[in-house]
């Protein structure tokens, strides 16, 4: 059996890419006592974090929050928009789109996938998986759908298996090129307040998200961002839907309730995390998360070790997937880190299983934790043999020390 009581001195480096490391405040938070859901005080928090996260969405339409996981908003979105039956067009960018498919055809949609056209010699295996949305390839195919079949269009703002962000902007131009009106939904679980996005600008009809990676918070808390036309087609949905029907929650969270019993104490946390993010300011929030990416990077770079985010437009300010060389465990390689360093990296998922670690760069962190956990990765390689080119420690130094945070 696990024991529960290991605590080793000093402070665990959980720089996996979420559950995030939660600030000390957003904790305190938590530990308030628990208020009736159905009192007037409750009503005060309910309405202060669904304005808040209209805020962090960008957006002026409803925010559903859930006491659930992610993968529940997913499935609130595609249930409470389409139909048995119903084809939905879903881009493969890594593990957490290819999940989503799946679940797409377990609800009795036909989900037709489209993924990266190119070859890649480091991950043969998985090309599509070091690589963003391709816009022009979702186009094509709207182009081939005469009878506008496909009912909907699904990807992954920044897919948390690979370290790689997609241009939502250009999905929705793609779309609207074609004249065609299929919906567009986006899963911005890992994205949401550490990458910009702009839920109505960008004309996404469906937003997912999470709490465990930007917001700072526990999981356990999840988002649908809705947009007028994702009501509307609410309205004539016919997959069966209960407790994540739009209807009866944006109704009641006018009062700011619920129509069951939400998570009331991590309603506590969002409600200080989301005072952290708009008080510092969602364009400081994304340029100091682009800016620890960076740094990550040029570690990374150092090492000689390739990335696995291929496309430099599309490096992930959230997260950075490191691809181990040839014969090299990086399974083996995280754990050992871990038993030596008490650092927590994030596996490779899926088809990257052993071949990949992830680097978390959000949530309580700041330039010494990510230096501390470049250290534990560097130490960790040079205990497991491999040979790097470089010291990835001075050079995310020296990219901190030359490009100062904004104070």
């Amino acid at each position: 059996m696990v024991s529960l009581d290991f605590h080793p001195t000093g402070r665990h480096f959980l720089q996996i890419p979420g559950p995030s490391p939660v600030p000390e405040r957003v904790l305190r938070a938590m530990s308030l006592p628990t208020i009736d859901h159905r009192g007037p005080e409750f009503a005060g928090l309910g309405k202060k974090v669904l304005s808040g996260m209209q805020q962090v969405f960008q957006t002026p339409h409803p925010v559903v929050i859930y006491p659930a996981s992610g993968t529940g908003a997913w499935e609130a979105a595609l249930a409470n928009t389409l139909s048995p039956g119903d084809r939905v067009l879903m881009y493969e960018t890594g593990h957490f789109a290819s999940l989503w498919s799946r679940m797409a055809a377990r609800l009795g949609l036909e989900p037709e996938i489209l993924c990266y056209e190119g070859a890649d010699a480091v991950l043969a295996h998985a090309p599509g998986w070091r690589q963003g949305v391709q816009a022009e390839r979702i186009e094509a195919r709207l182009r081939r759908d005469p009878d506008r079949k496909i009912k909907a269009v699904c990807v992954v703002h920044n897919e948390t298996s690979t370290g790689v962000t997609s241009d939502v902007a250009s999905v929705r131009q793609a779309i609207d090129a074609v004249g065609h009106p299929a919906l567009l939904l986006v899963d911005s679980i890992s994205g949401l307040a550490s990458a910009e996005y702009r839920h109505a600008e960008w004309g996404v009809d469906v937003t997912v998200s999470g709490s465990q990676k930007g917001l700072m918070l526990p999981p356990g808390i999840s988002f649908n961002a809705l947009s007028p036309r994702a009501l509307e087609a609410s309205k004539t949905a016919r997959l069966p839907r209960a407790f994540w029907a739009w209807d009866e929650i944006v109704a009641m969270n006018r009062d700011g309730y619920w129509p069951y019993t939400p998570n009331t104490n991590l309603l506590y946390g969002l409600s200080e995390s989301l005072d952290m993010l708009l008080g510092e300011g969602l364009e400081k929030v994304f340029a100091r998360h682009q800016r620890w990416a960076a740094g990550v990077r040029a570690a990374v770079n150092a090492w000689g070790l390739p990335l696995q985010c291929a496309d430099p437009l599309r490096h992930s300010p959230v997260l950075t997937g490191v691809i181990t060389p040839e014969g090299v465990d990086a399974d083996a390689l995280r754990k050992l880190i871990h038993a030596r360093f008490d650092l927590s990296l994030g596996t490779g998922l899926g088809a990257l299983k052993g071949r990949m670690f992830r680097m978390g760069h959000l949530g309580d962190s700041n330039d010494l934790t990510l230096i501390a956990m470049v250290a534990g990765v560097e130490m960790g390689l040079k205990l497991s043999g491999v040979k790097i080119a470089g010291g990835g420690t001075q050079a995310i130094m020296d990219h901190f020390s030359a490009h100062a945070a904004g104070l």
